[in-house]
């Protein structure tokens, strides 16, 4: 396994997103905190709700157009960004006429478990697992005869449009001209069906959505009482996003001795954890356009509720 996120610079990412987020005047921590074992394990709970639409679309569109994409691209290396168990990834492994597969993901434990699994069950291929952060290390993707970068699960959402820009810039100044990109988007639609999808009935998307505070305790000291938020889900009409906010049920002091901070909440304050935006198919074919890319193909599930996007990098 090669680590470019080691233990050091996880710390000083971490310590440098909370100084930065919680001295804000809205305070806001990024979700890529979220992901220790149990956040990961968490969210392939939150996989498989029943309010919890995109994965199963996901899979229906790679279910029925993978065979297609392993005739378009001929990849035979497929590099996945924010691997974490390469759940649905199996679908494109058995279609794709691959020889090395490059899960990425900053969980260490998640990453393991889903390589050790891809190797099993793959015997032939080659897999090179690599702890790394995807907004940070676009560069280090490893060389390769026809590669097809992964980006699935509608990931791309919790970037906020400039950031989105630059990762669409950063993956095409690692491809060359004729590689390509598969991209998860989720689409707009109800907010009736959006915002259960992130606020599910049985709470799990509630533990996930406070299990950023739990790392924080763990990792930085801190003195947050998981208990004292409650978490919350709305919709964004005009932005066309969710936001998950953990609000305080009442007045906190907060410390966090790693840092030297002290943070003072009102009761009712809030702290987003994560965007999720939603998406047209102009908007995305826009976007891709602007960072070099040509839109090949759209698939859709059955419902239209999420989209699967082929895009080819150009010169």
């Amino acid at each position: 396994m090669k680590v470019l996120l080691d233990n050091d610079v996880q710390e000083t990412a971490l310590r440098a997103d909370v100084l930065a987020g919680l001295t804000a005047p809205r305070k806001w921590l990024p979700p890529k905190w979220f992901y220790d074992a149990r956040g990961s394990e968490l969210f392939e709970q939150i996989t498989e709700l029943p309010e919890y639409y995109p994965t199963r679309s996901e899979r229906a569109i790679l279910t029925a157009r993978a065979d297609e994409i392993a005739r378009l691209t001929s990849a035979r290396t497929l590099i996945e960004l924010g691997a974490g168990y390469s759940t649905k990834t199996k679908l494109l492994l058995e279609a794709l006429p691959l020889t090395s597969f490059v899960p990425m993901d900053v969980s260490p434990s998640a990453l393991a478990a889903a390589a050790g699994q891809i190797a099993d069950d793959f015997p032939g291929l080659a897999v090179h697992p690599v702890v790394a952060d995807f907004t940070e290390h676009l560069g280090e993707l490893p060389e390769g005869p026809g590669r097809l970068v992964a980006f699935l699960g509608g990931t791309i959402g919790n970037f906020e449009p400039a950031d989105r820009a630059r990762f669409f810039t950063g993956v095409r100044g690692v491809l060359r001209p004729g590689e390509h990109l598969l991209l998860g988007t989720d689409l707009v639609k109800s907010p009736r069906v959006l915002v259960p999808a992130y606020d599910d009935a049985s709470g799990v998307t509630a533990e996930f959505n406070k299990n950023v505070l739990r790392v924080l305790n763990r990792r930085l000291d801190a003195d947050f009482d998981v208990d004292g938020f409650a978490h919350v889900a709305l919709w964004d009409a005009d932005a066309e996003w969710i936001e998950m906010r953990l609000r305080a049920r009442w007045p906190m002091r907060v410390t966090i001795p790693a840092v030297g901070l002290v943070v003072e909440l009102a009761a009712g304050e809030e702290i987003r954890t994560e965007i999720s935006a939603k998406f047209r198919r102009g908007g995305v074919g826009k976007e891709l356009a602007e960072a070099g890319f040509t839109l090949d193909r759209w698939w859709t599930d059955p419902a239209g509720r999420f989209a699967l996007s082929l895009a080819r990098a150009v010169p």
